[in-house]
């Protein structure tokens, strides 16, 4: 029985292992992802003036009139998705608005000045747009 409940434990954290975790992009930095199970997926670190490629996403955070982050969705799925505010330790919910699929940047930008903008749980959406 005791086995049983290790194999068990153990399938539940490899399955967790292999669950995608949300992207940190920190102010200053810019980062390059693939959507996976709607987390950010092979994430890698790149200069600004970076161009994401065929199903690439690009993030880029600034301390700009509080927080601005630019973001591009170079696939062909609109996303919905979830950001949150690092600073001094304290998580804020942020609002965002949907992702289109145009390979334009579209800016996100929050009065709070943070360390850091947290996004995951891309959610494919259409086009209608929220904000």
């Amino acid at each position: 029985m005791a086995m049983k409940a290790l194999v068990g434990v153990i399938t539940v954290l490899l399955a967790t292992a292999a669950q995608g975790a949300p992207l940190t992009a920190h102010t200053g930095e810019s980062w390059l992802f693939t959507i996976k199970d709607g987390q950010p997926e092979n994430p890698h670190q790149v200069s600004p003036s970076a161009k994401p490629g065929k199903d690439e996403l690009l993030v880029s955070v600034r301390a700009l009139f509080g927080t601005t982050m630019f973001i591009t969705n170079n696939s062909k799925v609109a996303y919905t998705y979830s950001a949150e505010l690092l600073s001094g330790g304290k998580i804020t919910a942020a609002r965002s608005c949907t992702l289109p699929a145009t390979g334009h940047p579209v800016m996100e930008q929050w009065e709070q000045k943070a360390e850091a903008v947290r996004i995951s749980n891309f959610h494919p959406t259409g086009t209608e747009g929220r904000c």
